[in-house]
């Protein structure tokens, strides 16, 4: 698969989801360049999706540094809520169009889903260093062996099933990192 920014395909068609009387590809929607642009920004984490070796796992280092900018500023439980919401939704569109526009399903270089997912793994933890760190590695620890249930919500059609799974393994990681900072009195 290309790693250019959502280059032109040379037909204008998607491998999602086939018509079967028909054995024809669905025309994939037409969105502005800058959209197409915005989108592919927003999936890539902003280009971090782009490292040559593990891209979660750079995504993943953004996850908790975004976190903990977000909660210097101190906002309103409501306020961090609707913005989690909002970028959930947001990713769910970029990585589908993403994902439509490359003919993948879920595509590495696709990392948004990793970062978004860190807002569920620090849902009402302050972000420390310990906790970045321990946050960290049980995010990866689900997100890289997917146990069930995880696993079986990368089957959601487009952007659902790449957002899907990683917010699950946010979950997972959330409840770890609780056991964790639990057990050893962090």
């Amino acid at each position: 698969m290309s790693r250019e920014p959502l280059s032109e395909p040379s037909s204008v068609r998607t491998v999602e989801q086939l018509d079967v009387r028909t054995n024809a590809e669905p025309e994939i929607a037409v969105w502005p360049k800058w959209l197409d642009s915005a989108a592919w920004f927003f999936a890539t984490g902003a280009g971090i999706g782009l490292f040559p070796k593990a891209p979660g796992t750079a995504g993943s280092v953004l996850g908790p540094l975004l976190v903990a900018a977000w909660q210097l500023l101190e906002r309103p439980l409501s306020e961090s809520i609707v913005v989690s919401l909002v970028f959930i939704a947001v990713g769910v569109v970029a990585a589908g169009r993403v994902a439509s526009r490359q003919r993948c399903e879920d595509p590495g270089f696709v990392v948004c889903d990793e970062i978004i997912a860190f807002a569920v793994v620090f849902a009402g933890i302050t972000v420390t260093w310990q906790t970045a760190l321990i946050g960290f590695i049980w995010f990866r620890v689900f997100d890289i062996t997917k146990p069930w249930p995880i696993s079986r919500l990368e089957r959601l059609p487009g952007g659902w099933g790449i957002m899907a799974d990683d917010l699950l393994a946010g979950a997972f990681a959330s409840v770890a990192l609780r056991g964790t900072l639990w057990l050893f009195g962090v």
